[in-house]
């Protein structure tokens, strides 16, 4: 990947991007310029010695010239699009290089951890409750480990198209009630509430195991990105002329207004406020983006700024409600029957 990073001025792509920009438009305008004095002058020729214009001007140029313009555009449409192409590549090398960093330092960590814990347990006699705390830190550390394998083994499951293709007619707000009944022992320190059944009451069809994958990274952010005295989370719904809303609100540390439109890129990390500290590792919000996408539904975050919570927002056509199936989901089908 030397390429993408040349070390000399002269050979990196802007550079060359732009010279070529330069070039190309330059050699159209001088083109045209020149035509343009040439047929003036010409003109001036036919006038003053009463010359046939179809001798002198041939009905053809014209055309050239317009066709001389057009392949410049297309060639010019092209290195731009070229050009952007190598940026959003190069972005998206960048990106996955600070993930695999950011990655492995976070798998490096709780191991570390553990392996220092086990020794002590090797190598002195603890009692019952010094036995008990170190295990309650062992725990939170291979809880942070099988979090990681799991987005890692999601996103594999999610681009290859093996997740499954099971649909079912469903109240998407009844599913949230249902897994946070489910998963209380692991969002224990995080007040949820849901919107109560009669304020729902609508259906859609969905793939259970990916809605519940989706609410596992956006209930595990609301616990995780929240230095709040009592963390909360309140799903509310609402309802516009053609779609369901459905909100997931938490008091939490909030997100950079500038950063919103970028939290569900894949591998993106957001950044701690002021202090620049890099947070998450970069998948789960993207694989949320990409569970509503496959959906036909929209995702959007919104939040007044850092340490003032974030509102992310399920949008859910009324066209995929009621048991219709959308476009996104009978491609799914067929992808997921396809990788059987």
């Amino acid at each position: 990947m030397h390429f993408l990073n040349p070390s000399r001025w002269y050979l990196h792509p802007v550079f060359i991007f732009s010279c070529s920009i330069i070039a190309l438009a330059a050699a159209l305008v001088i083109t045209v310029h020149w035509y343009m004095e040439i047929t003036s002058a010409l003109e001036t020729v036919i006038k003053k010695f009463h010359i046939e214009p179809a001798l002198i001007f041939p009905s053809k140029t014209g055309m050239v010239i317009l066709v001389l313009t057009l392949l410049v555009t297309v060639v010019l449409t092209g290195i731009l699009l070229a050009f952007i192409y190598y940026q959003k590549t190069a972005n998206l090398f960048r990106l996955q290089h600070n993930f695999i960093y950011n990655f492995t330092h976070e798998l490096k960590t709780p191991v570390t951890s553990l392996k220092i814990y086990t020794e002590t347990f090797i190598r002195h006699d603890l009692d019952r409750e010094d036995i008990k705390k170190y295990s309650e830190y062992m725990l939170k550390d291979v809880g942070k480990l099988t979090d990681n394998i799991n987005r890692i083994l999601n996103l594999a499951k999610m681009e290859s198209g093996s997740y499954g293709a099971e649909l079912v007619n469903a109240d998407p707000v009844e599913l949230i009630r249902d897994f946070t009944h489910k998963n209380r022992t692991l969002f224990r320190d995080l007040e949820i509430t849901v919107a109560p059944a009669e304020n729902s009451g609508f259906v859609c069809r969905v793939n259970v195991f990916l809605f519940e994958m989706l609410l596992m990274n956006l209930i595990s952010n609301a616990a995780k990105y929240n230095d709040s005295e009592r963390p909360s989370l309140k799903v509310t719904v609402d309802e516009l002329k053609h779609k369901h809303l459905i909100h997931f609100t938490d008091n939490g540390i909030g997100i950079d207004k500038r950063e919103t439109g970028k939290i569900f890129r894949k591998f993106y990390q957001s950044h701690n406020g002021d202090s620049g500290e890099v947070k998450g590792s970069g998948l789960g919000l993207y694989l949320v983006f990409s569970i509503a996408k496959i959906h036909g539904w929209k995702v959007s975050a919104h939040s007044d700024g850092p340490s003032r919570g974030t509102v992310f927002t399920l949008y859910i056509p009324k066209s995929n409600a009621n048991g219709t199936n959308g476009k996104n989901l009978w491609k799914m089908l067929k992808k997921s029957v396809s990788w059987s």
